[in-house]
């Protein structure tokens, strides 16, 4: 007996219900929301029954829409890991890798693993979207997005990429005119290039046990790491920096490392993707990128 349901119906009935609309399913599949309708309709009509409750302003699932939608998920969810179980036998990465980072650490560094990335897999693609918001990997359809800082607990599976280590940086004009600070207590006779997102600027720094806070008054309060190492290297002041964004300057000449036994506490860095999949071989080889990438750095 030739069955009345095809496997498309059941994902546009699926990124419907997931999405709470049509234009939603759509924007989600890349269809257009009149397909994505017509779809629907047909499969209440072929089936016989009234599997979503329309109005003007809301959407709603029926009784029996519910138990479609579930058996829906257990097919397609049970298709999606044959094909991935496929994929991983494989081995090639392949196929469209959609990555999400913060704006900064996003042009910092991911930006210089999307390159890596893409001259070791020619079988891949990425679709990168740098962004301050929180986005929201499931429903947005993201593979891997690169967090940093302490993440909360979620449901998404979560892998450590390294840490963020910072040290203060200086031009060596900067140094010869006004002297290299001996003592960390010596920072507050120098100008200071001091990265605050917001509010005051706080530089806490620790030396194996010891911990002191920097608050002298800046020369320059900035909320962008990339233009405090700038302004560093012009020889403005002393900046606290992540040794990857300095160490290229200092390889120049542009930028001396003072004060080297201190430095800020570790920021951790993370990549975080769905649960319910296991790590396919396109995200699995990004994040072993990233990983080799932090073992470059001090």
């Amino acid at each position: 007996m030739k069955s009345t349901i095809d496997l498309e119906s059941l994902e546009i009935f699926r990124a419907v219900i997931d999405a709470g609309s049509f234009t939603g399913a759509g924007e989600m599949l890349d269809k257009d929301k009149a397909h994505v309708s017509r779809v629907v309709s047909r499969l209440e009509k072929r089936l016989g029954v009234q599997l979503l409750k329309r109005s003007t302003r809301s959407l709603s699932i029926t009784e029996i829409g519910r138990d479609l939608y579930e058996r829906a998920c257990s097919i397609l969810n049970a298709l999606e890991e044959t094909e991935a179980s496929i994929a991983r036998a494989y081995g090639e990465p392949r196929g469209l890798l959609r990555v999400t980072a913060g704006t900064e650490f996003g042009l910092m560094r991911v930006n210089h693993w999307i390159s890596e990335y893409l001259k070791q897999y020619p079988q891949v693609s990425v679709e990168a979207d740098f962004s301050n918001r929180v986005v929201d990997v499931i429903h947005e359809g993201v593979d891997v997005a690169i967090r940093v800082g302490t993440l909360e607990d979620s449901e998404l599976s979560v892998r450590p990429l390294g840490y963020i280590r910072y040290g203060l940086y200086a031009n060596s004009t900067y140094i010869n005119a006004r002297g290299e600070p001996e003592y960390l207590q010596s920072l507050s006779e120098h100008s200071l290039i001091m990265f605050s997102p917001r509010g005051k600027p706080v530089w806490l720094l620790v030396k194996g046990k010891q911990r002191q806070e920097i608050t002298g008054e800046a020369l320059c309060i900035i909320n962008n790491n990339l233009a405090a190492r700038d302004l560093a290297a012009e020889g403005l002041g002393i900046a606290l920096l992540p040794h990857f964004l300095a160490t290229p300057l200092v390889a120049q000449g542009r930028l001396t490392q003072i004060l080297k036994d201190w430095e800020r506490v570790p920021i951790p860095v993370s990549a975080i993707f769905t649960s319910s999949r296991y790590m396919t071989p396109k995200v699995r080889a990004f994040v072993d990128l990233a990983i080799a990438d932090f073992k470059t750095y001090p």
